[in-house]
């Protein structure tokens, strides 16, 4: 198949597109500037609604930009239920999970772990994060790339480096801040260029969608009756929305690039806002992403077939650059591009909030006790993994090692699942320990892992079973190994579970003391319990905290 030229107005827009959001990233380059807490969490000053969208354009990978219409293409609607169990899980997030971390003012997702179970469990969360978005952020620059290219004549080593490289110059410069907006208006490109996908489509087909609808009904392109059982050839949708759940509940509680957007917003008000925001756009992308599968399914079918042997990870841009006028496709090549970049930049900017606070912070304070001021350490990171991400996607693109790196980041990201599992179990149980939870989530990954490999389930399926595998074996082992530790530790972390959600809570390891006293979680010995939401707060556990008490490990 002979590669279509973009032309000259395509790339015009494409080139607008990314230089807009480098611009973001100069625009707040001095204030990024100010510290860490400016560098990686905007001071609080970020607006719920620009969060939400944040969050929702992290999530939104160039690789679901293609594969979601695909799926539609390819079978049905089904895979829409992960869309709901998004939606679905935000009470859970703002009721239990939210408070947690706006009581403790964490920057990291993983200092919850340290309070809760020790410095072991905080630095291997924090770990398996970077691994796995090092791999993840090389992939997101390969695989739109590799199907960009085999539908225009752009160079792939081109694109692939200039998709990475404007994503770490304005993650340098702008910080968090620069990051969230620049996902705003890539967010915003994103939805543009599929509902321009979607209304071409529409026009370019003979009755509209009137016939879109028939075509999809007569082929059983929806939902039908065979997409509720189990064990059949179409995905069930309960397994859909059951193991969706326990993926997002691992994205929206133990992964530093969703959670770090906690801590960006004001209040805890503003927080939940902002999931509710998400919630909305995620169910926003079933019409578009689904509708735009469904539509091209009709347009194939009638107005013209695809090139034989044509690898339908390409369709979206293949219709873009071929059905198109010259402008409008360049909006959607830049519209995946945009989707590439916002995912690529949330992981950077977590990432080295990984490294510099879970790391270096952590185990190498400054020597003379004052807090670190400067963001030069955060950057250096940031250019490091970049460039080390660049890499690893170019020489995936000059060599098609694209399986032995899809093995990579299912090794790794087994682990992701379980590791939500450790969460809810520092959450909702009083008697989960260190030993337990660490256990719970290697037994977790090592049960995902053989369903995965012999019992042939679905994805979905392998979620379930990694995440209800870490909390029973986790739980299980915690009693077990509870009467050993009972009564050793010295510190209590009830008020880290729902029996204390509103109580109280002395932080084991001290934050660095922020320019502003009063703002700081170290400013008092104690965190307030005003300083977590009261919506639906449980009451707390009067009873003997004994049982919570642990043998931390040093």
């Amino acid at each position: 198949m002979d590669a279509p030229g973009l032309g000259g107005l395509n790339w015009a827009v494409i080139i607008i597109c990314l230089l807009a959001t480098l611009g973001i990233g100069v625009w707040f380059t001095k204030r990024a500037s100010g510290g860490t807490e400016e560098f990686f969490k905007a001071s609080g000053r970020i607006p719920a609604w620009a969060a939400g969208f944040s969050i929702y354009a992290t999530t939104l990978s160039a690789i679901t930009y293609m594969s979601t219409p695909e799926q539609a293409f390819l079978a049905d609607w089904s895979y829409a239920a992960g869309n709901i169990a998004i939606f679905a899980i935000v009470p859970l997030l703002v009721l239990f999970y939210i408070p947690f971390f706006r009581k403790l003012d964490v920057t990291t997702a993983y200092e919850y772990l340290e309070e809760r179970f020790g410095p072991s469990i905080r630095v291997l969360g924090s770990v398996l994060f970077v691994l796995f978005h090092i791999g993840r952020v090389a992939i997101v620059i390969y695989l739109p790339t590799l199907a960009i290219s085999s539908v225009t004549d752009i160079n792939p080593a081109l694109v692939a480096g200039a998709v990475g490289v404007l994503s770490v110059v304005y993650t340098f410069l702008g910080g968090i801040e620069g990051v969230i907006w620049s996902d705003v208006v890539q967010g915003i490109i994103l939805l543009v260029g599929a509902a321009v996908i979607l209304v071409f489509g529409v026009m370019a087909i003979d009755g509209g969608l009137v016939t879109v609808a028939a075509d999809a009904a007569a082929d059983d392109k929806f939902i039908s009756a065979d997409n509720w059982k189990f064990g059949g050839a179409a995905a069930a949708i309960p397994i859909v929305f059951l193991g969706s759940v326990f993926n997002n509940l691992h994205q929206y509680t133990a992964s530093q690039d969703v959670v770090q957007r906690y801590q960006t917003t004001d209040s805890p008000k503003s927080t939940a806002c902002s999931l509710i925001v998400n919630g909305f756009l995620a169910l926003l992308t079933i019409p578009l992403f689904y509708g735009i599968g469904t539509v091209l399914y009709s347009f194939y079918q009638r107005s013209e077939a695809l090139p034989e042997g044509f690898n339908t990870s390409a369709l979206v841009p293949y219709f873009a650059v071929t059905a198109l006028p010259a402008g409008v496709s360049g909006l959607l090549i830049a519209a995946i591009f945009a989707a590439a970049q916002s995912t690529i930049s949330s992981s950077l900017n977590s990432i080295s909030a990984c490294v510099t606070v879970d790391i270096r912070d952590r185990f190498f304070p400054p020597k003379d006790g004052r807090p670190r001021t400067g963001v030069g350490f955060s950057r250096a990171v940031i250019v490091i993994v970049g460039a080390l991400s660049v890499g690893v996607a170019l020489y995936l693109s000059a060599t098609d090692q694209a399986q032995t790196w899809d093995l990579f980041l299912s090794i790794t990201g087994l682990f992701g699942v379980p590791l939500a599992g450790v969460f809810a179990l520092g959450i909702f149980t009083k008697r989960a320990n260190t030993s337990g939870v660490l256990a719970g989530l290697l037994l977790g990954a090592a049960l995902a892992w053989v369903v995965q490999e012999q019992a042939g389930l679905t994805p979905f399926a392998v979620s379930t079973v990694a995440f209800i595998g870490a909390m029973v074996f986790g739980y299980l082992i915690s009693l077990l190994t509870g009467a050993m530790q009972r009564g050793r530790g010295d510190h209590d972390v009830l008020p880290l579970t729902i029996y204390g959600k509103r109580s109280a809570y002395t932080r084991r390891v001290p934050t660095e003391p922020a320019r502003e006293p009063a703002a700081s979680v170290a400013s008092s010995p104690a965190i307030s319990a005003d300083s977590a939401p009261t919506i639906g707060s449980a009451p707390a556990d009067s009873g003997a905290a004994s049982a919570s008490n642990e043998k931390y490990d040093k």
